[in-house]
């Protein structure tokens, strides 16, 4: 891809980049391991953003 883009896709793709997190450890403590994984995980392999 190249390193020139419109503000407005930087913008999406820096919030699927931020939204791509972990779930953090204070909530796995908090729920007792119940809640470990992360239901929007995205791998940038895997799934395709929508453009």
């Amino acid at each position: 891809m190249s390193s020139i883009k419109p503000h407005a896709k930087k913008l999406r793709l820096a919030k699927a980049l931020k939204q791509n997190r972990r779930v953090p450890l204070f909530v796995i403590s908090k729920t007792k391991g119940k809640v470990r994984t992360h239901p929007k995980m995205r791998n940038w392999r895997r799934n395709t953003l929508k453009k």
